[in-house]
């Protein structure tokens, strides 16, 4: 479809990766959910005494031990055995050795999908230790969609030098900002789509460990075999970080917008590194009107900005645009130019 980049992915994936860590009642109810339901799966939500509830791109659905059902006083609420039995599950049975990755509110399970917690936050010298007494849960399934970028990727090269070009990718949440990236990364990478351009060395700053999904340090979704990155570390300090310590040629982090990410950009850009990032929002106007990246535009750091929306579902193309000149490459309405 045209202006749609992203498209189901394999149901397998959360029959095969997320159940194992539900607690049986539950992991017996998502197993059986319709294959259609099962493909576009965003999220799982375990919340204590709570319907048990799934998300997909513009919709949710409630579930009972029958399946879908579309009254809430129908659905099947989560015990506190659920909750305790699930966090074992995520925890391998010892969530004191996760107590760093609890202090960011999430873990990462195998197969790179990220499980967000919330409960009682414990807090030392106005800082948070841990979580306890963890009463919601919400798996985020990860979505590798390969060839995700391959429609936007020529927009993305100077085509006199064949040099990627700085890039903002914008969009609403969970719009596909980060599924592209990912997909970005995987094919500049490879050499991909870079016309006569071999691969080239990729960095990812992976701050809430989304791009690669890395699971103890290796990532689980394939971000290509020139890629490497830096988890859950602060994407300022990242990005020097990378520049310093792995030569990339390309730099690739996600949700921009504080001061000391744009200080960090215009580092490694008057370096002669690539930038290719992402930011919450829905049009020009709005990004032009937030100070942080406001000014980034101002000084034509970015080259190109993709905007995308969910529409048609996660990672509609909305809009590619010449960054310094202000001009549509694509547009919704008129198709490629």
């Amino acid at each position: 479809m045209e202006g749609e980049l992203f498209v189901a992915f394999n149901p397998n994936i959360v029959m095969e990766q997320i159940c194992p860590f539900l607690a049986p009642g539950i992991s017996r109810i998502i197993e059986a959910l319709p294959v259609e339901l099962l493909s576009r799966l965003e999220e799982i939500r375990i919340r204590h005494s709570r319907p048990l509830t799934v998300y997909w791109a513009g919709g949710e659905a409630y579930l009972s031990s029958k399946g879908v059902v579309s009254r809430i006083e129908d659905a099947r609420p989560a015990s506190g055995e659920d909750i305790e039995k699930t966090v074992e599950l995520i925890s391998g049975y010892s969530l004191y050795a996760y107590e760093d990755e609890l202090r960011q509110g999430y873990l990462t399970i195998p197969g790179g999908h990220r499980v967000g917690l919330a409960g009682r936050a414990v807090v030392e010298g106005g800082k948070i230790k841990t979580i306890t007494d963890i009463s919601f849960i919400n798996f985020r399934v990860a979505r590798q969609v390969k060839g995700a970028g391959t429609k936007v990727l020529p927009f993305l090269v100077d085509r006199r030098s064949g040099n990627i070009l700085n890039t903002l990718i914008v969009s609403p949440p969970q719009g596909g900002k980060t599924t592209l990236l990912r997909d970005l990364a995987l094919l500049i990478s490879s050499g991909v789509g870079v016309v006569g351009q071999r691969g080239k060395k990729v960095g990812i700053v992976d701050e809430r460990s989304e791009i690669a999904g890395c699971y103890q340090g290796v990532p689980q979704l394939d971000i290509g075999f020139r890629t490497d990155v830096l988890d859950s570390c602060p994407k300022a300090e990242g990005i020097m970080m990378l520049l310093r310590s792995m030569s990339p040629q390309v730099i690739i982090t996600d949700e921009i917008g504080r001061e000391e990410d744009a200080g960090a950009i215009e580092e490694i850009i008057n370096a002669g590194v690539v930038i290719i990032a992402s930011a919450h929002g829905s049009s020009l106007e709005e990004i032009c009107r937030r100070p942080i990246l406001g000014c980034l535009l101002e000084k034509n750091y970015f080259e190109r900005l993709i905007f995308l929306s969910n529409k048609k579902g996660p990672g509609t193309l909305e809009m590619i645009v010449e960054g310094e000149k202000g001009l549509p490459l694509y547009s919704a309405r008129s198709g490629w130019e």
